[in-house]
């Protein structure tokens, strides 16, 4: 009888040991799975700082621009003042010489100014197609992330 009951003992403590052996298991694996998720979450708000910032980049450049046309928009609001002064200039050149020199002054000035504006309008179809593939590339990581869950 006493044999019979220290196998019966060993048998349960055999028992006790497999399930501490599985829930050191499942612990592990749960402790896998937090890692696996802690990562996916950090690389998650990595992304979104980055396109934070990068949105955050453009918006300021934008109010820049918006600015910029805000004040011509003003200058050409006050429209009498510049017609005024035109005039003026006009009236104080004397012969046609002048009035040629004046003119090939201004429109290379409008050459100018419009390499400037092509040159604008580049860059901020750039910075739009920039934006746009960002955006494009978070969406198929968040996909591609959300299908590997």
């Amino acid at each position: 009888m006493n044999q019979e009951l220290t196998q019966q003992w060993l048998t349960e403590i055999k028992a006790l040991k497999q399930q501490v052996a599985e829930l050191i298991s499942e612990r592990d694996a749960g402790w896998k799975s937090a890692e696996k998720w802690q990562k996916l979450y950090s690389t998650e708000a990595e992304q979104r700082r980055t396109d934070a910032q990068i949105s955050a980049g453009a918006i300021a450049s934008l109010k820049a621009e918006i600015q910029k046309l805000l004040l011509i928009e003003e200058v050409r609001l006050d429209d009498t003042t510049a017609a005024t002064a035109l005039h003026q200039e006009i009236s104080s050149l004397n012969s046609a010489d002048e009035l040629k020199a004046k003119l090939i002054a201004v429109m290379k000035e409008r050459d100018r100014l419009l390499s400037l504006l092509k040159s604008e309008q580049d860059s901020h179809a750039q910075t739009r197609k920039s934006l746009t593939t960002a955006l494009g590339d978070a969406i198929d990581s968040l996909t591609r992330e959300r299908k590997g869950e």
